[in-house]
């Protein structure tokens, strides 16, 4: 790919950045990193619509992507867009307008093929010989969880779950301050879906790995060591901690999250939400602490075109 062998690149489109990732070998030492920021979250209208600015932002955050490849002499990458594009009512008319005007054309992976993208990231990361794994990733728009012992998961599923999903249809972006306890049937709800979607798979004694933003600033936010001390630190984020911090993060306005240990002032406004879904999928999934890794889709489709090549990604997928 783009004149050397070994050489892969991803664009991945999402709702806070648009990344641009381009390695050869593996993704903890990219040639390539280069972020877009981006507030789609702010361009959805209330039928979950894209509007004419977050479209302009894509198409703003394509067109650098391709001046920062070129310059970089990467001339093959795979664009990818997330939930927030993909599952957008109008996500036809976003993916043609970005291609009319920059000649890309994103790609919008199914959840359970993200689901499994996170397991092959978390698998690589922790090794083969940690058994039993089951992975949990809570994206903006959809959770996704796979689990199984070997390379590729035996189960991989996508829920309509995520932190932004669940922020605007319980409204707690409208509000400075909720009882926690009014929204306890919304995770009963979270916990009876996750658990039907195992489909009888018992988890429990799985390895527990949580793949996604939401996790690591849970982390932290529970005390994990702060992410500049790099990726090898080992981090966790235990259930009794968790539930310490819902009725805490529910009391305070966004503005106040937001200087919070570990979380973004673009993250704020679904902290909470984020925290309430954690919950339920680990109480769901029957495990008092999850493990933190810093690998999930972006990495998972990185391992997997450095494995299969960009042509034969490009002709199966």
């Amino acid at each position: 790919m783009s004149g050397r062998r070994g050489q892969v690149g991803v664009l991945d489109v999402g709702c806070f950045s648009a990344h641009l990732v381009v390695v050869d070998g593996s993704p903890l030492h990219p040639l390539v990193s280069h972020k877009t920021r981006l507030r789609l979250d702010k361009a959805l209208d209330r039928h979950n619509r894209l509007g004419p600015d977050g479209v302009e932002q894509v198409v703003r955050a394509v067109r650098t992507a391709h001046r920062v490849a070129d310059r970089a002499g990467v001339t093959r990458v795979v664009p990818f867009a997330t939930s927030v594009i993909r599952d957008a009512a109008n996500a036809e008319v976003v993916i043609a307008e970005v291609a009319r005007r920059t000649g890309t054309v994103l790609r919008v992976l199914p959840g359970s093929e993200e689901a499994r993208l996170s397991y092959v990231a978390a698998r690589h990361w922790f090794g083969w010989h940690v058994g039993r794994l089951l992975v949990l990733d809570v994206g903006g728009g959809t959770v996704e969880l796979a689990a199984g012992d070997d390379v590729q998961p035996s189960l991989a599923r996508s829920l309509p779950f995520g932190a932004r999903t669940m922020t605007r249809r319980l409204a707690l972006d409208r509000t400075a301050a909720r009882d926690h306890r009014g929204l306890g049937r919304e995770q009963v709800l979270v916990h009876d879906r996750v658990v039907a979607a195992l489909d009888g798979t018992d988890v429990a004694d799985h390895r527990a790995v949580g793949c996604s933003k939401v996790f690591q600033q849970l982390a932290r936010l529970a005390g994990a060591r702060p992410q500049h001390e790099g990726p090898f630190v080992p981090r966790t984020l235990r259930l009794a901690d968790l539930r310490q911090w819902v009725p805490r993060l529910a009391r305070m306005p966004a503005p106040r999250r937001a200087r919070l240990p570990g979380i973004s002032p673009h993250r704020a406004g679904q902290s909470l939400a984020g925290a309430l879904v954690a919950e339920a999928l680990m109480v769901a999934t029957g495990h008092d602490e999850v493990e933190i890794c810093p690998w999930s889709t972006r990495e998972g489709l990185l391992l997997t075109l450095s494995e299969v090549g960009y042509d034969e990604f490009c002709r199966v997928a």
